[in-house]
Formats: C-alpha cells, sequence, structure tokens
C-alpha cells in the first residue's frame, strides 16, 4: 500500500449535461486535490478521498458559470467544496467500480465510479506517477439541485442526469508500512 497525491494540474473533474434536451453543455472543476491509498498488488483495499472546489466550476460562459455557483445550483459560497470518499472497490475484469458517497452542497449521497488504472511510470523527477480514468453518471436532482424552467414545447431547460468524467494524475508520496491493525479493513 503507497500513498498518493493528486497532482492538482494534471487532474480534471468534467461533467457535461443537457440544454433545452438537444445540445450538451460542458464543464470542469479546477483545483482537484485529494490522496489515494493504492494497493498496486490488491487494488481492492485502494481508497480514494477527494475535495472538489466548488467555485472553480468553469463552463466557458461566464453568466452561467456565476449561476451555477449561486444558490440554484452549488452554492458555492455556503458549501464550497464537493467531495467523495470510497466505500469499497470491486474489480470488474481490467476496471474497477468505485462505490463511494459524493458530498454536494451538504448533501451525501452513494455513487459508482466505473474506473480504470491507466498506469504507473517513473518519470524524470525520479517519483512514482499513476493514472487513472472513471465516469459515472448522477442526477443532480439527488442532491437537492432542482432549479430548472420548464420549456414551452415541453422538457427542461437544464437535464437532471449528468455526466461526469474524471481523469487523474497522482504522484506518489510514501509507501506505508503494512503492520497487522495498521490498514483498517
Amino acid at each position: 500500500m503507497s500513498t498518493w497525491q493528486l497532482d492538482t494540474a494534471h487532474t480534471v473533474v468534467s461533467f457535461s449535461g443537457k440544454h433545452m434536451m438537444i445540445t450538451k453543455v460542458r464543464g470542469l472543476f479546477k483545483g482537484v486535490t485529494g490522496t489515494i491509498a493504492f494497493d498496486e498488488a490488491d487494488p481492492a483495499r485502494s481508497r480514494v478521498d477527494v475535495a472538489i472546489p466548488a467555485g472553480t466550476i468553469e463552463t466557458g460562459m461566464e453568466a452561467r458559470d456565476n449561476h451555477l455557483r449561486s444558490a440554484d445550483f452549488l452554492d458555492a459560497e455556503t458549501h464550497p467544496t464537493l467531495t467523495f470518499v470510497s466505500t469499497g472497490i470491486v474489480a470488474r475484469g481490467n476496471r474497477w467500480a468505485i462505490s463511494g458517497d459524493l458530498a454536494i452542497r451538504g448533501v451525501t449521497r452513494p455513487v459508482v465510479l466505473d474506473a480504470e488504472a491507466l498506469g504507473v511510470v517513473t518519470g524524470m523527477d525520479g517519483r512514482r506517477h499513476a493514472g487513472f480514468s472513471a465516469t459515472t453518471r448522477i442526477h443532480r436532482s439527488d442532491w437537492g439541485l432542482t432549479w430548472n424552467v420548464g420549456l414551452e414545447a415541453g422538457g427542461w431547460l437544464v437535464s437532471d442526469e449528468i455526466a461526469v468524467d474524471l481523469e487523474v494524475a497522482a504522484d506518489e508520496v510514501a509507501a506505508v508500512a503494512e503492520s497487522a491493525g495498521a490498514i483498517a479493513a
């Protein structure tokens, strides 16, 4: 088991949702931080803890970004951080289902990430670096993000279902000595 720190400069949490039921709006969060307790021999024993700054949300349109930061959506002033803490990892072939608790706006709900380890390499700095990809789909209403506008032709301005994609780079910080009781099951 080793401890890895997310590389903020190379980690991206992005999302997409439908606008007016016909086009996708894409966005991302910057400054994502976190740690991974990564067991290369038995990935199911690994753990993930991630913090996403709500106020960093960007979609390429300032007015929309400000609305997403407002109390209508993320309420970034009151709830500045979204968090994900894993609760279990199950192998699915060469991929993993990472179960965890996602907290948005003070509401914590379970989600499952479909994840893949992209590899571990030794960088030019002599340290080991790892890459991971993961995806999930959530319904924003499950976290109380229900603001919307009905369309005259039927349907909604903003979709409830949101696709979330993670591209994670992590740097090894330290190997953790394994002893009886050192790692909680």
